[in-house]
């Protein structure tokens, strides 16, 4: 009975609150013929992502490339 009351309440509160339907803006956006690729589309904060993913990518490759050799070297 109880979790019968607390799930009506969230599901009745969340209902209450309105958003703007932005999609048609964003379609735009991204559907843009700027020369751009979709996952940079985004603007700054786009960049800034890939960018972070690209370097923590390439660190982490050649993090494990090191340790691949230092494990593969007779211990003296």
């Amino acid at each position: 009975q109880a979790l019968r009351q607390i799930s009506q309440r969230t599901i009745s509160t969340a209902s209450r609150r309105q958003f703007e339907n932005r999609v048609p803006e964003h379609q735009k956006l991204f559907q843009e013929d700027n020369g751009l690729p979709v996952h940079l589309k985004g603007g700054a904060k786009d960049a800034l992502l890939y960018r972070t993913t690209m370097v923590l990518t390439v660190f982490g490759t050649v993090y494990c490339m090191y340790h691949l050799v230092v494990s593969s070297m007779p211990k003296k």
